[in-house]
């Protein structure tokens, strides 16, 4: 099995503000956002929670993916978060 990236989606609570990312270490790089250790948007916000992810097995078509999901209308990605993740739980607590 090769490396896996990680498509992921933050939100400030339900219904609030969201950031997507990518990543190749999805707990390291949500508990950076959750302790604000990266500077910018989820710190400025206060978007720490992990409600949605998927894994992908290529680097580019992680990217691209990630890329696609940015230019979303919003209710889209929320259909995404509320299809897989209809309560908007915290993943980060089933992954640790």
């Amino acid at each position: 099995m090769g490396k896996q990236y990680y498509v992921y989606i933050l939100a400030s609570k339900k219904n609030g503000t969201l950031y997507t990312g990518i990543t190749s270490n999805l707990i390291r790089r949500v508990y950076e956002h959750k302790n604000n250790l990266i500077e910018g948007f989820t710190k400025k916000y206060n978007v720490h929670q992990l409600v949605y992810f998927e894994v992908v097995e290529d680097v580019n078509a992680a990217i691209h993916r990630e890329k696609c999901i940015k230019k979303w209308k919003r209710a889209w990605k929320i259909e995404l978060i509320e299809k897989n993740n209809p309560e908007w739980k915290d993943l980060y607590y089933e992954l640790v």
